[in-house]
Formats: C-alpha cells, sequence, structure tokens
C-alpha cells in the first residue's frame, strides 16, 4: 500500500498553491485526501509556514472549505499553510456506513472508535498523529512544530476537543458554530453511542465543555463565531454551556455572537480573516 501521498491535483491561488493529496491511512485502514495550501514561498530556502489544520462538518469532504471559504486570501499574506483533512474513512463498506448524514462517513466527530463495528472510524489518531507525521516527513517547507488548529460545526467540536487534550502541541484554537457539548445534544448522542458505547464517561473525553471544565492551564484565547441565526443554535451546538464552562474554569474565550448569519460557508467566508489572523499571532510568536 503506498502511504506516501501522491498528488492529484494544482491550482494556484493568490500567489500560493491549492494541493491535493491522496494516501492509505494505516489508521483508518483506507485511502485517504487531504489539502494544503502552500504560501508563496521566500527567497529563503531554509524558511518554513508553520500549517493550521483545519476540520470540516458533518458532509463535507476535504475539499468544501478549499473552495468555498476564501481562506487562502489572509493564509498568503500571513504566510500560513492550510491542512485540510477529510472527516471520516471511505470506501470500507461497513454496513449502515452511509444509511443517514449525521453518523458514519462523512461523519467521523475526529474520535477514535471504540465498538467493534466501527474500528477503523480513528479520525483522532489520524488527525492528532498520522496526518502530521506524515506532513513532516514528506514537506520539508512545513514545520510542523507550530501547529494550530480549527473548524467548523462537527469540526469545531473537533478542533475544540483536540486542542484541550493536546495544549503542548497546538498554539491556538478557534472554531465556526462548533458542537460545543455533544454529550447533551441529538448529533452527538447518536455518534457516541453508536462510536464509543454507552459509557457516558467515554463520551465526556470528547467533549469540549466537559475538557474545559478540567483545564486549569490553557493560556491562549480561544476564538468562536456563532451565528444567531443558526438553526442549529440552540438544540445541537449549544455554545452557551462552553461559555460558562469557560467561565468556570478561568479558560480565555472570546465567543462572538453574529446577528443574522446562519450555519453555511457565507457565515465562515465572513469571519475566516479573523480567524487566519488569530492564528497567523500564535504561530509567529
Amino acid at each position: 500500500m503506498e502511504t506516501k501521498p501522491t498528488e492529484i491535483s494544482i491550482s494556484k491561488m493568490f500567489e500560493g498553491y491549492n494541493r491535493r493529496y491522496k494516501h492509505f491511512s494505516q489508521t483508518l485502514g483506507c485511502s485517504m485526501t487531504f489539502h494544503i495550501y502552500f504560501p508563496p514561498s521566500s527567497s529563503s530556502s531554509s524558511h518554513k509556514f508553520p500549517v493550521l489544520y483545519w476540520l470540516s462538518g458533518l458532509t463535507c469532504t476535504d475539499e468544501n472549505f478549499i473552495i468555498k471559504s476564501g481562506a487562502q486570501r489572509v493564509a498568503s499574506a500571513e504566510g500560513v499553510a492550510l491542512i485540510a483533512p477529510d472527516t471520516s474513512p471511505r470506501g470500507l463498506n461497513v454496513e449502515g456506513e452511509a444509511d443517514s448524514w449525521d453518523f458514519g462517513v462523512g461523519a467521523g466527530f475526529y474520535l477514535n472508535a471504540t465498538q467493534e463495528k466501527w474500528k477503523n472510524w480513528c479520525m483522532y489518531d489520524y488527525v492528532v498523529k498520522e496526518l502530521p507525521k506524515l506532513l513532516s516527513e514528506n514537506f520539508p517547507q512545513l514545520d510542523t512544530s507550530r501547529s494550530s488548529i480549527f473548524g467548523h460545526s462537527m469540526g469545531g467540536h473537533g478542533a475544540l476537543t483536540i486542542y484541550l487534550k493536546n495544549l503542548d502541541k497546538y498554539k491556538s484554537v478557534s472554531a465556526f458554530a462548533p458542537i460545543a457539548n455533544p454529550v447533551n445534544c441529538p448529533w452527538g448522542q447518536k455518534a457516541f453511542s453508536n462510536y464509543l458505547g454507552t459509557n457516558k464517561a467515554d463520551w465526556e473525553e470528547y467533549d469540549a465543555t466537559s475538557l474545559v471544565s478540567k483545564c486549569n492551564n490553557v493560556s491562549a484565547t480561544i476564538l468562536i463565531d456563532q451565528g444567531e441565526e443558526d438553526k442549529f443554535l440552540h438544540d445541537q451546538l449549544l455554545a452557551h454551556k462552553f461559555e460558562e464552562a469557560c467561565r468556570s474554569a478561568n479558560v480565555p474565550l472570546i465567543l462572538r455572537l453574529q446577528p443574522g448569519y446562519d450555519h453555511s460557508f457565507y457565515f465562515i467566508a465572513t469571519f475566516i480573516d479573523d480567524h487566519i489572523r488569530h492564528h497567523a499571532q500564535a504561530l509567529n510568536l
């Protein structure tokens, strides 16, 4: 199996390049695709770009963010590489994997599944371990020791939980409309019960609100944007629960409720520049 990444597409954008790669993932047991946006190279051959991981939401692939967000404009100016992985294993043909849009294919929830049927659904290890190693071994122009992470919806959940569990690995985190308290919402309960079983203590290991209440050493400010017209805000996303937990734990949070905005990429594209700059500042300290 070819574990080294093979380039499958390239397109120039803001003087840098979107490059898409395919590789066989040992963690997930299938072929995976991911995108890298490389900013324009400086004249110094020794210069390395810090990396900013984007985790996408339910039903997305590695393409949605690269095509729709407009993140490349400020990433190019700030000299930050963007890494966009897929949202689940694909092509494994597990029974029921594509029966619903909010579970299985396109819905990996950035955890390591413990239930035998879904044992390949280990997006947590893929994002935290396998992908950074792959990048550092194959792309000398990237400095994976300087990393930050952000995401949207399910990917916002992924970014927050991965950051809170790995404060030594990431310089900063932000999120758009994250699923901030999945143990208490239908999407999270459906995914966690199937991937992790019935023990609620196991669920809390992948719940940002639960994790942040145990954190006492978060120094970088967490940035969250949330549209006030987002139809999922009050039953699925539960930003206020995360806000309360941050306040109780003295974790620095900027939660911006944006009037009139929904859950879509129109919302993400509107505020993406602020997020890129938030991370560029942390990465370039």
